[in-house]
């Protein structure tokens, strides 16, 4: 099976590629298209509700079975912020490297005053496979659960990667290996479930 993974972050297609492989399921990003169709509006009120815009627009367009995926970070503290605004919390100008920074910045300074045991948090991803006539193949979510850490911390991941603290191993998600990441993350628990639903489809 072949899936298109409507992405434009490497990071996440190197994530979901290397999981899906081990369920022999090939999956190529939109760099693998000839031309780049048009990024759809994601105005849903919910994470379900983004990958599935995605997944269906990609998929009546390319005509190819298309998985797509939201996520972002909840945070107790903030109500549940940034939430389905992760990825734009503190803009959407320059590269993506300046969005993680910023987005990190401004997190930080949200949570300046909340204690330790206040910090709560998790990230979320949501996704969902669909068919070019418009059809839901699946729809999985997974979660990361942790603590936004007082400072960043680690060089690995992307995102919010460096303010996710995991107490039970004593260190943020940007510190873990790759693989040690996709055991435990929101987007690995969603791919496992994705392909395993698709390969008993």
């Amino acid at each position: 099976m072949e899936l298109l993974f409507a992405t434009s972050n490497p990071h996440k297609l190197v994530e979901v590629r290397a999981i899906f492989a081990e369920h022999g399921i090939v999956v190529i990003g939109l760099d693998a298209l000839e031309s780049q169709p048009a990024e759809p509006v994601e105005d849903g009120a919910t994470f379900e509700d983004n990958a599935r815009i995605k997944a269906v627009e990609y998929a009546r367009v390319t005509g190819l079975r298309c998985l797509a995926e939201d996520s972002g970070l909840e945070v107790d503290a903030l109500g549940g912020a940034p939430g389905v605004h992760s990825a734009r919390y503190a803009g959407e100008e320059g590269s993506r490297g300046d969005r993680d920074r910023r987005n990190n910045e401004k997190l930080l300074a949200a949570m300046a005053d909340v204690p330790s045991e206040k910090r709560s948090a998790r990230f979320v991803c949501s996704m969902c496979v669909a068919d070019p006539d418009g059809g839901i193949l699946a729809e999985t979510r997974g979660t990361y659960e942790g603590r936004i850490a007082f400072e960043p911390r680690g060089e690995g991941g992307f995102g919010y990667d460096p303010l996710l603290y995991l107490p039970d191993v004593d260190c943020t998600s940007a510190e873990l290996t790759p693989d040690a990441k996709n055991a435990r993350s929101h987007r690995g628990a969603a791919a496992r479930a994705m392909a395993a639903r698709l390969t008993f489809a």
